[in-house]
């Protein structure tokens, strides 16, 4: 590791601590100068591909599933740090589950079951997108279960 300094190539590890999923915070001390500094060190996963509804394939983006929760839980109870958990739980699944590609349905549905026990409002928002409803009765027939007390908070 190059110290930032005065540009040595040689440091010793203090400490390290993992921070956050699959990240590890390294303390470090430059052999030359003795300055310290930090450095993070995340795992290079091998990228998932989604699988789109007409078979092109995009690389997985996070960014877009944070981009429907945050439309769906727009002006709901729901901090941005619980939208960040269902986030990162998501990501975590399809990255132990699949090894290349996942099918965005897939995505869709992990993201149902999250807005599902979470908010009842922000449920039927993010499904009325996701599963195109046509009409009414699609929203009724996504509502049967709610409506009959399962899982029943908002």
């Amino acid at each position: 590791m190059m110290c930032p300094y005065c540009r040595h190539g040689e440091t010793k590890v203090i400490d390290s601590r993992t921070s956050q999923d699959f990240v590890i915070r390294r303390r470090r001390e430059c052999l030359a100068c003795a300055r310290r500094f930090t450095t993070y060190e995340k795992i290079e996963e091998s990228p998932i591909r989604v699988i789109k509804k007409d078979g092109s394939r995009v690389p997985f983006d996070r960014d877009k599933i944070a981009q429907g929760l945050e439309k769906a839980c727009y002006k709901r109870p729901i901090s941005p740090e619980r939208i960040e958990e269902i986030i990162s739980a998501i990501e975590r699944e399809l990255y132990e589950n699949f090894d290349r590609e996942v099918p965005s349905r897939e995505i869709g549905e992990r993201v149902m079951e999250q807005l599902r026990t979470l908010d009842h409002v922000a449920f039927v928002r993010f499904a009325s997108v996701y599963r195109e409803f046509k009409d009414v009765n699609d929203f009724v027939e996504e509502l049967q279960p709610i409506l009959r007390g399962e899982n029943r908070r908002s």
